[in-house]
């Protein structure tokens, strides 16, 4: 076990540098004056067409490649990543500043979809043809062919244009008031677990209901991609030898489906939990754009529409940083989950 992770620690930095590699080669695909929007803080620095060629100088955007990436890779360890014009502010500081809400966002929306998803695949392959299964895979169908952006503008209209109770945002006007105030601290931006440590559990509640209707919208999607990886598998493992074997020694069934049968039908849904986990972490556009959420996804959406070429290339490092550490984070579920794996 120690030396597969190990061994899944040493190639991290050969493929952090692959990654860094990657992103500075689109860098490179741009002209030096474009490529000094990634070194500059500050537009008033940008003054006159005189000004520009020295800062291209200053910055040696016409220096070879190696010596802008050696250049380059230093300012990303410090964490200079540019000016970001969409954002207004730096990249790092405008990543820092989204970051909470996407976060908060994915780990209330990672929990429900995940179990609910594995239940509903095992119910399914457990009543195998029948009611329940017809039921939920009818489920799977629909949530899985309903666009995301229909849904999400459903449940917006429906939830708050007609019953008014689940509203977009992340809080309140007044809550906002609260915790802008020098009595609330603002210990990780998460405004849930920041209203459980100031004690104030009115901005827990009013954070939960704004964090209902796009968790919802998330979960409807991926509850039907997982259940339909879990059913799948579940039906091929109880088709497995061992398990007719087990049968036939008369293990109660509850024994057979749940110790035995599904641990080995995880392996592909961690693989697929893990790509939902990168893409919440990353950023739902559509969701984030639809309930107003001030994200990553938003963001980098914006970026993009305004050829904010700071801001995508650093979102884009952001997005393969995390990719390497999910990837790692499933290696080793792999090997938690089937210990043949460590022997391989």
């Amino acid at each position: 076990m120690i030396s597969y992770i190990a061994r899944r620690f040493l190639i991290l930095p050969v493929i952090l540098f692959g990654v860094t590699m990657l992103i500075f080669s689109m860098i490179m695909m741009l002209g030096p004056y474009q490529r000094l929007s990634t070194y500059i803080k500050d537009p008033a620095q940008l003054k006159g067409a005189e000004d520009i060629d020295q800062l291209v100088e200053k910055f040696g955007l016409d220096d070879p490649w190696y010596e802008q990436y050696g250049r380059w890779i230093g300012g990303v360890v410090k964490g200079d990543f540019g000016w970001s014009e969409s954002a207004g502010a730096p990249v790092t500081k405008a990543i820092a500043d989204r970051f909470p809400a996407t976060i908060e966002l994915a780990l209330f929306s990672l929990i429900p979809v995940i179990l609910g998803g594995i239940i509903l695949g095992v119910l399914s392959a457990v009543n195998h043809n029948k009611t329940l299964d017809h039921i939920i895979r009818i489920f799977a169908v629909v949530g899985w062919s309903f666009p995301s952006f229909v849904f999400g503008l459903l449940v917006l209209m429906i939830f708050y244009g007609v019953l008014g109770w689940l509203p977009p945002g992340r809080l309140s006007n007044w809550a906002y008031e609260i915790i802008r105030s020098t009595d609330f601290v603002s210990y990780t931006g998460l405004y849930v677990l920041d209203g459980i440590l100031n004690l104030n559990f009115k901005i827990v509640v009013d954070a939960l209901r704004h964090l209902i209707a796009p968790v919802f919208t998330i979960s409807i999607l991926w509850w039907a991609f997982i259940l339909r990886i879990t059913r799948s598998n579940m039906l091929e493992t109880l088709k497995k030898d061992y398990i007719r074997t087990a049968r036939a020694k008369g293990l109660a069934e509850n024994i057979i489906v749940y110790k035995h049968a599904v641990r080995n039908a995880l392996i592909p849904v961690v693989t697929v939990a893990g790509q939902m986990v990168l893409g919440l972490a990353g950023g739902l556009v559509i969701v984030e754009t639809i309930f107003n959420i001030r994200g990553l996804g938003q963001f980098m959406a914006n970026a993009a529409q305004q050829l904010d070429y700071p801001g995508v290339l650093g979102g884009a490092l952001y997005y393969g940083f995390f990719l390497i550490l999910i990837n790692l984070f499933v290696d080793v579920s792999y090997a938690v989950i089937d210990p043949r794996i460590r022997l391989e």
